[in-house]
C-alpha cells in the first residue's frame, strides 16, 4: 500500500512495509544544558498571608539561611532561555524545605552524617520559542553538600530527574547545577514583577536516560531514507545527491500537534512533530523542511531534510534528533 505525506512544498510516496523497525537498543544519555534568567528564590520569612506578593519593589529576604529558619520552605522561579545553545522558553520551578543538616550543626541545625542544607522539588517545563509545549522534567533531591558519585568535586547538589511528561515521558538521570538558588527575595516581593526586578542567570546540566530516543528505521535493504523524485530507497546503486531534498523513516520523536499520545497520527492534515527536530549530515546540521507522525501510525514519523550542497561525495552518516536526543547514526550512498 502507498501513502502520501505533505510536508512543507514536498511530497513524498512510502510503501508502508518499509517501516519495520530494527530491534530496540538501549537508549543513549543525553546531556541537555538548560539556561535560565532571571532566577529568583522567594523565601518564607513572614507568616501573614495578607502580605503575601503584595510589594511590587525589589524586597529582600529577612532571612534563611543561617539556621535561624530551619524547616521553613522557598518557592525558586526563573525564566529558560535556551536549550543546548538554541532559543527556548519555559519555565523553571522548585520548591525547598530547608533542613540545615551538618555532621557538626550548629543550633538550630539538624545532626547528620552528611551536610546538606534543603530538599528540592523541582520541574522544567521547555516550550518551543514560538510557545509550542515539548515537555516537562521533574526530579528532586537535596540542595548542598558532596556531588553524588561520578559529577565534578565543584557540584553542590545530588538531584535526580524522577520523570518526564510529552518529549521527555519517563526520563530519569541527574542533573548538575551552577550558580545557586538566585536572588534570596522576600515571600513578600510581587512574583509579577520578577522579571522587572530582576533576578540571577543560571545554567543546568541535565543528564538524561530517556524513555524512548530517536530511531532511523531500518530496513533488509538499508535506512528508510527515500529519494523525493521518485520515492526509492538512497542505497549504492541509486546514491544522494548534495543538495537533493531526502525523506527519512524515524520512530521516538516524540509527541505531534493536536494528537493524544497512543492515539494514530492523522492524514489530513499531516501533524507537526512538537519538539524541534534536526537532521545532522555528518555531523552538519541540514535543512529541515518537515517533520509530522506518518499517518495511521503512532510512534512512526517521516522528516523531509535537504543533504547540504558542500556534502563530499562517497558516504555520509544521517542522524535525527528530537528534543535534543539524538538517533544513533546510519550511512548512505552520495555522489
Amino acid at each position: 500500500m502507498i501513502r502520501r505525506a505533505n510536508i512543507g512544498t514536498t511530497a513524498v510516496l512510502v510503501a508502508v512495509a518499509v517501516c519495520h523497525l530494527a530491534l530496540a537498543q538501549q537508549p543513549p544519555t543525553a546531556t541537555l544544558t538548560i539556561d535560565i534568567t532571571n532566577q529568583l528564590q522567594y523565601q518564607e520569612d513572614i507568616y501573614d498571608p495578607v502580605k503575601f506578593a503584595r510589594n511590587a519593589n525589589i524586597t529582600p529576604s529577612l532571612g534563611i539561611g543561617t539556621g535561624i529558619l530551619n524547616f521553613a520552605v522557598a518557592t525558586v522561579l526563573g525564566d529558560i532561555v535556551a536549550v543546548n545553545g538554541q532559543p527556548a522558553k519555559g519555565l523553571f520551578a522548585a520548591r525547598d524545605r530547608f533542613i540545615f543538616v551538618n555532621t557538626a550543626p550548629a543550633p538550630g541545625e539538624a545532626i547528620a552524617d552528611v551536610r546538606r542544607n534543603a530538599i528540592r522539588e523541582f520541574t522544567y517545563e521547555i516550550l518551543q520559542p514560538d510557545g509550542t509545549a515539548i515537555g516537562s522534567i521533574m526530579g528532586m533531591g537535596f540542595n548542598v553538600g558532596d556531588p553524588p558519585p561520578g559529577q565534578p568535586s565543584t557540584e553542590m547538589a545530588n538531584w535526580a530527574i524522577t520523570g518526564g511528561t510529552g518529549a521527555f515521558l519517563g526520563a530519569r538521570g541527574q542533573v548538575e547545577g551552577s550558580g545557586g538558588a538566585g536572588r534570596a527575595a522576600s515571600m513578600a516581593e510581587d512574583p509579577a514583577n520578577r522579571r522587572q526586578n530582576g533576578g540571577n542567570p543560571n545554567r543546568y546540566f541535565l543528564h538524561i536516560i530517556p524513555m524512548t530516543a530517536p530511531q532511523i528505521v531500518t530496513t533488509a535493504n538499508g535506512p528508510a531514507i527515500t529519494h523525493s523524485t521518485d520515492f526509492s530507497l538512497v542505497n549504492a546503486s541509486k546514491p544522494a545527491a548534495a543538495g537533493e531534498i531526502l525523506s527519512l523513516f524515524a520512530s521516538g520523536l516524540g509527541p505531534v500537534r493536536g494528537v493524544v499520545t497512543g492515539q494514530p497520527f492523522p492524514s489530513n492534515p499531516v501533524a507537526t512533530v512538537n519538539s524541534p527536530v534536526q537532521v545532522m549530515v555528518n555531523g552538519n546540521a541540514a535543512e529541515v523542511i518537515g517533520a509530522v507522525g506518518y499517518p495511521g501510525s503512532v510512534d512512526g514519523y517521516q522528516v523531509n531534510f535537504r543533504v547540504p550542497s558542500d556534502t563530499p561525495k562517497g558516504t555520509a552518516s544521517i542522524q535525527v534528533t528530537a528534543a535534543w536526543i539524538s538517533s544513533a547514526a546510519v550511512i548512505i550512498a552520495v555522489q
